[in-house]
């Protein structure tokens, strides 16, 4: 099947999934690296507050954070 064939598959709705190869999938740009953070106590307090208060982990919060704001920067 070529590229266009795939495409009108797909914009159709119809299920494309035969045609894909998930476990080699690859999402550009979700390649992580780990970094390490000092941060002070009271910011370390807040944010585990918050992700207590969400029910999440407080690195999702931090992620979420430097998200939105780097991508909002021109």
């Amino acid at each position: 099947m070529n590229a266009r064939e795939f495409d009108r598959k797909f914009d159709a709705g119809e299920d494309i999934s035969e045609f894909l190869d998930i476990a080699n999938a690859k999402h550009p740009q979700r390649e992580q690296q780990r970094i390490h953070l000092d941060l002070p106590i009271w910011m370390v307090e807040r944010l585990q507050q918050e992700a207590d208060r969400l029910g999440v982990e407080p690195n999702a919060i931090v992620e979420t954070y430097l998200t939105e704001r780097l991508t909002s920067i021109h």
